[in-house]
């Protein structure tokens, strides 16, 4: 199975790194579904789906946390409570919900309780926030399959909650990758996680 395949062999790679963006005027009045992801830094998120086909959007932001309008300083410090997460805009017509989960818990490590690799804390835990009952029953599901068949050492510790408010993230986060590819961190973290997301959902791609 190439679900069970990929979360084996996918490099289990995590990021992190500060104006707030204006929400775009393409998702104000949207018509397709919302999700809203949290597995470690957004940068790594954002980069890998919006090359999955049927996406149209993605938002990096942060939720869950206490305080109104954090700043990336104050979400990073690990005292407001928010996660870093991404709002994934898709077509249902054209990607299934269960095709955006199993991108999320192929790429990324969903074992490890407020962590993702050498970035640790409550703002890189693992999350998926739903907005109706089939996100969070289809959530719950796919975690039991992922336990059933032991494809990790230890079992999933994703957080299933419902969504509260998101605040986006400031400007220069948002579309980090594509803007400054050449940088350092883009070039050694991001661009082999991309490259293995080409190889594994190769047929899921734009």
């Amino acid at each position: 199975m190439r679900f069970i395949l990929g979360i084996i062999f996918f490099s289990l790679v995590s990021c992190s790194n500060a104006q707030k963006p204006a929400v775009k005027k393409d998702i104000e009045n949207y018509k397709g579904q919302i999700i809203t992801l949290g597995g470690g830094c957004f940068w790594c998120t954002e980069a890998l789906f919006q090359r999955l086909e049927g996406v149209d959007t993605v938002v990096s932001g942060y939720m869950g946390g206490r305080v109104k309008n954090p700043t990336y300083n104050q979400v990073s410090s690990g005292q407001t409570g928010h996660a870093e997460v991404i709002q994934v805009y898709y077509n249902p017509d054209k990607i299934a919900l269960s095709e955006i989960f199993e991108v999320f818990f192929t790429t990324h490590d969903p074992t490890t309780l407020n962590r993702q690799g050498a970035d640790i804390g409550t703002q890189y835990r693992s999350v998926i926030y739903y907005e109706n009952e089939n996100q969070k029953a289809s959530a719950q599901q796919i975690i039991k399959d992922i336990d059933k068949a032991d494809v990790f050492p230890n079992k999933v510790v994703t957080e299933v909650s419902p969504i509260s408010t998101f605040y986006p993230a400031e400007d220069y986060h948002q579309n980090y990758y594509n803007l400054n590819g050449n940088q350092p961190y883009c070039s050694i973290v991001i661009a082999p996680k991309i490259k293995k997301l080409e190889k594994l959902f190769k047929d899921k791609l734009k």
